[in-house]
């Protein structure tokens, strides 16, 4: 667990107290990832060195008194979570909500090859959907009801989310209360962490896009 000395205006929320954290992992690294490619439902497996970041995010997260580790069905996730688990003697429990984007017909693409006007699209209407794929409207209503769920089981303990880019950007936007246009302003690296408290009244963000190692 964390410690520290600051505490919130928020009254219940004091971030020496630990005890009640989302912790939230985006999966490392694949070749479609290297590639700059939309890997949204592509089952792709880890790279070499998606392996490596796999096993510093499990030292990294060794000391965490996890009860629960979560993981999207897809193979680059469970694998990530499987790195994580082993370490706290644990089997990462696979949740459909935390599943990529569905990129639909753009599912591939290099990031480069996308037309402007579909990066438009997406930045102003949260209802855009490529076809055959998911808008992030439709991923909000999931990854936050996820949160919600989560929030309610996990009392005094922390829980280990094993996902992807734009889920974990949509659950750092519940837990700040933010629009969903927020997720277009953020950076999240591969096998980055972060943390969100939910001990107090309402969920804090408190820390984001934490490198591995």
């Amino acid at each position: 667990m964390w410690s520290g000395a600051e505490s919130s205006s928020r009254g219940a929320y004091s971030i020496s107290r630990f005890d009640d954290v989302l912790i939230l992992v985006r999966h490392a690294r694949t070749a479609l990832n290297a590639g700059g490619r939309l890997q949204g439902r592509t089952d792709a497996p880890l790279d070499e060195v998606g392996e490596q970041q796999a096993m510093a995010l499990a030292d990294r997260l060794s000391a965490i008194s996890a009860t629960r580790i979560l993981t999207s069905p897809l193979a680059r996730a469970r694998a990530t979570a499987a790195a994580i688990a082993e370490r706290h003697g644990m089997t990462a429990e696979v949740d459909d909500n935390w599943i990529e984007l569905d990129y639909g017909e753009l599912e591939g693409t290099s990031i480069t090859e996308v037309d402007a006007s579909v990066w438009v699209s997406w930045r102003e209407d949260p209802e855009f959907a490529p076809v055959g794929g998911e808008s992030f409207s439709q991923l909000d209503r999931r990854v936050h009801g996820a949160c919600r769920r989560l929030r309610e089981a996990a009392a005094d303990a922390d829980v280990i989310v094993v996902s992807h880019v734009s889920p974990i950007k949509s659950a750092v936007a519940w837990s700040m209360g933010a629009p969903t246009s927020i997720v277009h302003r953020m950076r999240l690296g591969q096998a980055a962490i972060s943390r969100i408290d939910l001990s107090g009244a309402n969920p804090v963000l408190v820390t984001f896009n934490e490198e591995p190692g």
